[in-house]
């Protein structure tokens, strides 16, 4: 099932500010924090510079430009998770999309090398590889599209067979060709699988419960103004 959203509802569902799952996913681990806390160290080296080159005047702007860069370890992320929305939000067109589950399957991906010296001089090249889930999803009109994530346990309740829904975006009115999809939403288990949290995931349940794609999930609520476009005919 394929229907048609308005481009309101594509600017609500996929935000032009960060998320707080958006903010999780671009802070990272310690390395992009202690990434991110050196930027913002040469930021400051960088415009105590400038402002001994520019002399007294312009005390008020270069404070201000201190902050933005000293600050750079916790707005980062904001800035990213923002520029990755704006992306997706550029594509005139969207649908909501529901179909099942065709197959899950894990796979090891390489995600990193590192280079060493071992006892003998000998130059080593370590591979970092990360087990990653696949959900590969279609619909009875013969799409298909596999998702990946990092693999998590509570994938484990992922079967085929299962609902599957998703946000697809496209450049035609008609949504006859799709150029992106979002991460993939499992009403059953009220389970998320994707790379990056690329939905506001209360408005699309919301979405979701508008359209009755899940029984257990029509919405109970009256008087909110749909935001589907359903299709004529």
């Amino acid at each position: 099932m394929l229907v048609p959203l308005t481009r309101d509802a594509l600017e609500q569902i996929i935000p032009p500010i960060a998320t707080g799952s958006q903010y999780s996913f671009y802070w990272g681990k310690w390395r992009d924090l202690l990434q991110r806390l050196f930027i913002s160290l040469i930021a400051l080296v960088v415009t105590w510079l400038l402002g001994k080159l520019a002399g007294s005047g312009g005390e008020t702007i270069k404070l201000i430009f201190d902050i933005i860069a000293g600050l750079y370890w916790l707005w980062g992320p904001v800035l990213w998770a923002s520029v990755r929305n704006g992306k997706y939000r550029r594509y005139p067109y969207c649908g909501f999309w529901q179909g099942q589950v065709l197959d899950v399957f894990i796979t090891e991906e390489l995600v990193g090398e590192e280079q060493t010296v071992n006892k003998w001089g000998e130059l080593v090249v370590i591979e970092n590889r990360e087990r990653r889930i696949n959900v590969e999803v279609g619909d009875e009109e013969g799409f298909t599209a596999i998702t990946t994530a990092p693999i998590n346990r509570l994938y484990r309740v992922i079967k085929p067979g299962q609902i599957a829904e998703m946000l697809i975006l496209s450049k035609t009115p008609e949504l006859s060709r799709i150029d992106k999809i979002t991460d993939v939403y499992f009403p059953q288990h009220n389970l998320w699988v994707g790379e990056y949290p690329y939905l506001r995931r209360d408005i699309f349940q919301q979405v979701s419960e508008e359209l009755g794609g899940h029984s257990r999930y029509r919405s109970s609520k009256r008087g909110k103004p749909p935001i589907v476009r359903r299709r004529r005919g």
